[in-house]
Formats: structure tokens, sequence, C-alpha cells
């Protein structure tokens, strides 16, 4: 279900399954959206998550002939999601496609070696909202909540599981505290670490400068991310630009964030941030400390991310592609 601070358009019907798209169950789902399509009788089925709902619109696909049908990869679904068994449904839906999409050139490539036809794939990122992420005011009311009073600030919105590796970021607080004793870190999101990280942090002495603040609602992102001077994602894993970076970026913040997928093609290292080794708490407190010690640096940085998404990650331009990439479909598919 959407977070509270989601807006869903009055415009939308959401429908929920009573079955998971997962094991034996993706087959009671698949009924379920079989009788759902034939009442809704839409013009196109766009499933996301290839290796679950992509599985079940190739298998639909396959049962009544409807088409057009759109694929989107998320990432983990066509990477780690498609081996053994399951991969060769992941390549049957991909073959039953009429288009699919993805949003970081590895994915790509990673399709294509799944035995998608690469004509049928288009890049389209998910793009920001640059109205509603912005540069804006420090809000005084939120650092006064927070207790980060004047203090340089370090934000973190990735949730906390292995594969977002916060647990560098913590290892990293000494390190930068040694040099810039005042600077608060606030470290959002979830997960089954976070009870570990608590502890880690109170093990290495630093807990007192940390604000777990949990899952921030959609509507409040921007507040926090304004009272921050840098964005850290420790990530292990993306598919393309995370949208919490896309964010941080929207709203002028300079962002060190670590070597992998399609990163590089978003973040040149020591123009507009840092690109930083996997698991390396070291080199990511270094870079830290580097920015936090040039305001220069960091204003000059983050109006380079600004409008770097503004040109190439906005919402309403990358949606704009996806429309009309729906209206060649219906046309194809009605002649």
């Amino acid at each position: 279900p959407p977070d509270k601070g989601a807006k869903i358009n009055t415009g939308i019907d959401l429908h929920r399954l009573l079955f998971p798209p997962h094991y034996v169950a993706r087959y009671g789902a698949l009924l379920e959206v079989s009788l759902l399509i034939r009442k809704i009788r839409p013009d196109i089925i766009h499933a996301h998550y290839i290796s679950h709902f992509g599985i079940l619109a190739g298998l639909y696909g396959r049962l009544s002939g409807f088409g057009p049908i759109v694929l989107t990869a998320w990432g983990s679904d066509v990477i780690t999601g498609a081996t053994g068994w399951k991969r060769w449904l992941v390549k049957y839906a991909l073959k039953r496609a009429d288009l699919i999409t993805c949003d970081a050139d590895h994915m790509v490539e990673r399709l294509v070696a799944l035995g998608a036809n690469r004509e049928k794939i288009e890049l389209i990122y998910y793009g920001t909202d640059t109205r509603k992420f912005s540069p804006g005011l420090k809000s005084e009311k939120l650092r006064n909540r927070l207790g980060i009073d004047d203090s340089p600030v370090i934000i973190s919105l990735r949730n906390l599981k292995p594969l977002y590796d916060v647990e560098s970021l913590i290892k990293a607080a000494p390190l930068v505290l040694k040099e810039i004793p005042n600077v608060k870190l606030i470290i959002a999101g979830d997960g089954e670490q976070k009870k570990y990280l608590d502890s880690l942090a109170t093990l290495l002495g630093v807990s007192e400068n940390i604000r777990f603040v949990g899952q921030i609602a959609s509507d409040e992102l921007p507040e926090y991310l304004n009272v921050a001077d840098i964005y850290v994602s420790t990530s292990l894993s993306d598919a393309g630009l995370s949208a919490s970076t896309a964010e941080a970026m929207a709203c002028g913040l300079p962002v060190v964030i670590t070597d992998f997928g399609d990163n590089r093609r978003w973040v040149e290292d020591g123009v507009n941030g840092f690109i930083v080794p996997l698991r390396d708490p070291e080199a990511l407190a270094l870079q830290i400390v580097y920015l936090l010690r040039n305001k220069d640096k960091r204003i000059e940085f983050g109006q380079a991310n600004r409008q770097i998404i503004e040109e190439r990650d906005n919402y309403e331009k990358e949606m704009g592609r996806m429309g009309e990439l729906y209206k060649r479909l219906i046309e194809k598919h009605k002649k």
C-alpha cells in the first residue's frame, strides 16, 4: 500500500489481489488477473517486476492472445530473480512482450542475455518530480526537532538491509567526527538491520551524533533533504540511479555514492559528487570530510546535480515518452 504521505491520482483505480505472484500462489494470481482484465478490457497490460508479474503477463498473453504487453525490469527481478527454473519463465515472458523498459544500460545487456529482442527494449527513467524536489530553505523547526541545531548534516535514505550497507556509513562516522566533531547523521529507512546498526553506533561511540528517523513520508522527504548538506548512498547494488539519490540531486545536494551499476553515468567523480568503492568506510569518510570543509564545492556540485536531474531525469519528460510509446503500441495493435 502507499505510504501515509503518498497521494493517488483520482483517475487511477487500485485493485488488490488476494494471491501473491510468488511460487504456487502465482497461478491463483493469474486467475485473478485474468478475470480482472476481462472486466476492465484495457488497451495495454503493463507488468512491473518481470520475475513476478511479468511472468503472469506472459502467461496471460499466451492463454488469451491478448496484446500489447509491456514489461518493466526493476533490477533484481532479472539479475538475481531470473535463475534456476524461474529463468525459463522470465525468458518466456520476455519473448511474449511487445515492449520492454528498464532504467539502466547494464540492465539492457542483461535483458538481451536472457533472450529479449534488443529492438523491443527502451531505456525509460522513472523520473523525479523536480517541482516537489527542489532546493529550499532549511527548516528550523525540523532541525530543532531532530536536535541538530546548526551542525553540518549528512543524510542517508536507503533501507536498513544488508543490500544497502548502511553499516559502512556508521563505520565511517568515527573517522568523520574525529575531523568535524559536531557533524550529525540522519539515517532514514527501516529493515532487519535496525537493531544491529543502532548497537553498532553505540559500540563505536557515535550514537549521540546519529538520528535514526525510520521511514519518512513521501511529502516530508524534500524537507529532510533540504536540512542536509551531503547525501550518501552506500548501496551494494542498484539497477539504475536510485530514486533517493535522484531526489537528493534535484534538491541541489552533493552526493557520495558507491561505484556500482550506472552510478558513474550520473555522477562524475570530483565534478558533481564522489564515487567510492563498495564497503570502504575510510574512502567514504575522506570524501565526506572534504565536502564538509569545502562549502564552495558543495554548492558547485549541488547546482550541477540539479541541472542533471532537470535535463535527464525529469518525471514529466520521461512519462511523456512512456505515453508516446503506449500510443504507438495501441495504434500498431489496432491495425
